[in-house]
């Protein structure tokens, strides 16, 4: 019989046969040398009765096939035995391979029995921080436990963010009665546009005001309109803004840096140029903000619009020399730190503005974006109204209150009204703010839009 089994190909006849039959299920995994059929029959395995044979599963968990391992101590997790408390122990801190680790920590939650918690809590030391992270879920059962309350308070300050940022999100998760009007836009702010320096004005706007900030910063000593002492006095004032930014952005909503590295020519034959890296520089201070790192997204540019960098080279071919025509900027994507999923964010919303706002078809489906940049008489670097369109369309719902801090020629108001958003920007630039003023109000035709200075607006806000 077992020979004439063992020869048997698994069909859905059979498969019940090695499931219920337990001298055949245990032939099967002791003499089957097809990792993928035994693989199978433990996929296969659904309620398993109390009085089930475990013998063959807990044979498994000396196999040499790690995927094996796996299903035969999630298998033996279905039992809530407590004779099986110090096999998953065992397990959880002696097998190779991370992911039989963590079945096995989930097998001693799922006994969900006070006698696990001193196992559990050891199991937070875990150098694996996916270990770690099974054994805090499986302590938070018992988080009422004055010993277990202890524990969890301690990995709030262990040293992986992914377990910091999850301990703290399960320990300070809100309620539903602390939802806020997520999707309210503050009148004073609707389609209001101020000439004055941003770091004076965003003082004045109330806190979780903004659903999204999308904006390029003026580029570092490459223009005439944006002069620095020195570059980390520019960084030391982007950080002022983005700051700022953080307070008055709405939870989890999103916050679209569009920068590139910028070069400084050489000041003679004698000197090399500079190239500042300010994507690379600017990621650093946004995380310790509390920005959450969503996406980067890169903007190509056909060859033919960008400052020829390689011509010399093309010339001589000399190594070392070698300067690529840069034909890509960075647009970085973040979130505003928040413990809610994005369904909650979603969730604040009327039914009819998701669905009014749902991304129509076209949309890109890379992060390389192939868009012609744009030019303008009076300002040297605009946004095209492509990209504007698309980052509005993806990161807001209609209705929602989209900012620009360095609004230069007003593309994201123009944007944001064609999308039937509000828009609220800021620019310290008078040539640029009168040149908004009469794009908008003339060349675009935008009605009830709000033009004011520095002043008006602090006592607007003030009223």
């Amino acid at each position: 019989m077992n020979q004439k089994w063992h020869d048997l190909m698994i069909t859905e006849e059979n498969f019940s046969e090695i499931l219920t039959d337990p001298e055949k299920f245990a032939f099967f995994m002791e003499n089957e040398s097809n990792n993928g059929k035994r693989i199978q029959v433990l996929e296969k395995l659904g309620y398993l009765d109390k009085n089930f044979d475990k013998r063959p599963l807990l044979k498994l968990l000396a196999d040499s096939n790690d995927q094996v391992r796996f299903l035969a101590v999630k298998n033996l997790a279905k039992f809530s035995d407590f004779s099986l408390l110090d096999t998953f122990y065992y397990i959880s801190t002696h097998d190779p391979t991370s992911m039989v680790r963590r079945e096995a920590v989930s097998g001693l939650g799922r006994l969900r029995h006070k006698s696990a918690i001193p196992y559990l809590i050891k199991l937070t030391d875990d150098k694996d921080p996916k270990v770690v992270m099974q054994a805090i879920r499986a302590l938070l059962v018992f988080k009422n436990n004055p010993t277990v309350i202890n524990c969890l308070e301690k990995t709030m300050d262990h040293p992986n963010e992914l377990v910091r940022d999850y301990i703290t999100a399960e320990i300070a998760r809100p309620t539903k009665d602390t939802l806020s009007k997520h999707s309210y836009v503050n009148p004073i702010l609707k389609n209001v546009i101020v000439n004055g320096d941003v770091l004076e004005l965003l003082p004045y706007v109330p806190e979780e005001s903004i659903h999204l900030t999308f904006t390029s910063p003026p580029y570092y000593n490459a223009r005439d309109y944006s002069i620095y002492s020195s570059y980390s006095e520019y960084l030391v004032f982007l950080r002022k803004v983005f700051t700022e930014v953080y307070r008055i952005t709405k939870e989890g909503r999103f916050f679209v840096l569009n920068t590139s590295p910028i070069i400084i020519p050489r000041a003679s034959r004698n000197h090399s140029s500079k190239r500042y890296p300010i994507p690379f520089d600017i990621h650093p201070l946004l995380i310790e903000m509390g920005w959450e790192f969503i996406d980067d997204i890169v903007w190509e540019k056909p060859e033919f619009t960008v400052k020829n960098r390689i011509a010399g080279f093309l010339q001589h071919r000399k190594p070392l020399a070698y300067k690529p025509n840069a034909v890509t900027e960075m647009i970085m994507v973040y979130r505003k730190k928040t413990t809610r999923l994005l369904d909650w964010n979603i969730h604040q919303y009327d039914p009819k503005i998701v669905n009014d706002s749902k991304v129509k078809d076209g949309f890109e489906t890379t992060n390389v974006w192939k868009i012609d940049p744009k030019y303008d008489k009076l300002h040297s670097a605009v946004f095209p109204i492509e990209l504007c369109n698309k980052i509005i369309s993806y990161y807001s719902m209609v209705g929602d209150l989209v900012f620009d801090p360095f609004g230069g020629s007003g593309t994201i108001a123009k944007s944001a009204h064609g999308l039937r958003r509000n828009f609220f920007l800021t620019e310290i630039d008078t040539n640029y703010f009168a040149n908004m003023k009469e794009s908008i109000l003339i060349d675009n035709k935008i009605q009830n839009v709000t033009f004011l200075s520095t002043d008006d607006f602090q006592r607007r806000i003030n009223k």
